[in-house]
C-alpha cells in the first residue's frame, strides 16, 4: 500500500446533548481536534423529496491511525467538518495491515 497523501485538514466533531431550556435537548457539535486526511469521492446519487432534492456522495477519508478508545480515533456517529462541508462518518476500518492508517467511510449530503 502506498502512503496516503494526507493534504486536507478536517475537524473531527462529536455531538453532545445540550438542554434546550424547555425540557428537551438539542445536539451541539464539539470539535475534538484537526486530523490531516486524504479524501476521495465515490459515486453520487440524488433523491427527490416533496420540497427538496437531496444529493448524497459517499467519501473515503484516510487518516493516521490512533488506538481504540483514543479521542483522536474517529468513530461512527461523529463527523468531519471542512469549512461549511460536513462528512458524516458511517464506519471506520484499518486501511493497511500494519495499522498505520484508518479509512473512514463517510457521506456528504447536500440539500439542493
Amino acid at each position: 500500500m502506498r502512503a496516503p497523501r494526507r493534504n486536507r485538514p478536517l475537524v473531527l466533531e462529536e455531538a453532545r446533548r445540550v438542554s434546550d431550556g424547555a425540557g428537551g435537548f438539542a445536539l451541539d457539535w464539539q470539535p475534538l481536534g484537526t486530523l490531516w486526511a486524504e479524501v476521495s469521492a465515490g459515486t453520487g446519487s440524488e433523491r427527490a423529496g416533496e420540497f427538496v432534492t437531496l444529493a448524497s456522495v459517499p467519501w473515503r477519508i484516510v487518516v493516521r491511525a490512533a488506538p481504540v478508545g483514543s479521542p483522536r480515533r474517529p468513530r461512527p456517529e461523529q463527523r468531519f467538518r471542512e469549512g461549511a462541508r460536513i462528512f458524516r462518518i458511517l464506519a471506520v476500518a484499518e486501511a493497511d495491515a500494519e495499522g498505520h492508517y484508518l479509512t473512514c467511510f463517510a457521506r456528504e449530503e447536500v440539500a439542493a
